[in-house]
């Protein structure tokens, strides 16, 4: 491919990525697409064989900017945790913006409810499988007997932190899930005989200032 050919894959993907944010992947049309990235509809067949295959295309680069499984795998437990709670902090401060949408495989799922073998929806299981057995694996590596159970509480936490504060644009929500998951991995390795002092753990920029931030609607969090 080209190197004008792949700019303009990535004006579509984001322009499409866009339009999937604002108006939903039913109500983005390939027209309403085209015309945003500044090309025709032969164009967007050309790179994309179908609106379907527009929409896995998109997941899969949301995927690849998200943060989350590559700041989950660390080499020790305390910087597990922090890392951990580094996510939360994410969501803490995504909430500050009133026009925050929440997860993008988290909406495609709810909207392409009831269309199991929509690409979308096998993007948003693959997104949220990852991520959980990326829990997983870590916790494995520490030596937690009960890290399946723990992963998936972990990312109930996180699914429910970011609902919650796509509802109420309020950070506490995610600050106290986050204080949730700390809690519920210190719990699980004193269960395991392995310890670490939740106290000793870094937290991240936002936990540190929120203390000293007036709380109000739309509260601005330092990034």
């Amino acid at each position: 491919m080209t190197k004008n050919a792949v700019k303009t894959r990535n004006r579509i993907l984001d322009s499409a990525g866009s339009l999937f944010n604002t108006a939903g992947i039913r109500g983005a049309t390939l027209d309403a697409i085209a015309a945003a990235a500044g090309v025709t509809k032969k164009t967007l067949y050309y790179h994309f064989r179908s609106k379907d295959d527009l929409v896995a295309a998109s997941l899969a680069k949301e995927d690849m900017s998200g943060p989350g499984e590559r700041r989950i795998s660390t080499p020790d437990l305390g910087s597990f945790q922090e890392n951990v709670l580094s996510l939360f902090a994410d969501i803490a401060r995504f909430a500050a913006d009133p026009h925050w949408q929440g997860c993008a495989f988290t909406r495609a799922a709810f909207e392409l409810a009831g269309m199991p073998g929509h690409p979308g929806v096998a993007a948003a299981k693959g997104y949220k499988g990852r991520l959980e057995n990326k829990f997983f694996q870590e916790l494995e590596i520490i030596g937690l007997g009960e890290a399946r159970t723990v992963s998936r509480r972990l990312i109930l936490l996180l699914d429910g932190a970011i609902t919650h504060c796509v509802v109420f644009h309020d950070p506490e929500y995610a600050f106290e899930a986050g204080r949730l998951a700390l809690e519920l991995v210190s719990a699980a390795m004193a269960k395991a005989h392995i310890g670490l002092n939740p106290a000793s753990v870094s937290m991240p920029k936002p936990w540190k200032e929120r203390t000293t931030l007036e709380r109000r609607p739309n509260l601005q969090l330092a990034s």
